[in-house]
């Protein structure tokens, strides 16, 4: 025997809906949000987008990133006339591991976005880079 679908059932519909909630955080704009929504009684509800989490942690690493620059306004100055000037100097470097260079080179090229230096090492005939937060000591 087979049941006959009652007619007065209640049947299930789907709406989409966007909403502004204005509040001082993203954290309190979504309580406001979802505290109705929870008491309405709905059988199922989902939040596609409008969360902004996360952004004091993006805040913060672009902070960190920004106080640990090496270069300053004098010394790209200072680098950029050594490529302008083409001046032999010698570099003082410290590579991973606590391997100290000398090197006598020309400045060829800097990136200050990377803080790079790329220098033509003269007794060798060969071009090497160095990060800023390489390099000790600039020699005139």
């Amino acid at each position: 025997m087979t049941k006959a679908s009652d007619s007065s059932s209640e049947h299930s519909y789907l709406f989409s809906v966007e909403i502004m909630v204005r509040g001082n955080t993203s954290g309190e704009a979504l309580e406001k949000l979802l505290k109705p929504l929870n008491e309405a009684g709905y059988a199922d509800f989902r939040i596609q987008s409008g969360i902004s989490l996360g952004e004091t942690i993006q805040k913060e690493l672009k902070e960190a990133k920004t106080k640990h620059q090496v270069l300053t306004e004098s010394l790209d100055a200072r680098i950029r006339n050594y490529i302008k000037t083409s001046r032999l100097i010698r570099l003082t470097v410290n590579r991973a591991k606590g391997d100290k260079l000398s090197v006598p080179c020309r400045v060829v090229n800097f990136d200050p976005d990377n803080e790079l230096l790329t220098v033509y090492h003269v007794d060798e005939k060969s071009v090497y880079s160095f990060r800023l937060n390489e390099i000790d000591d600039f020699a005139e």
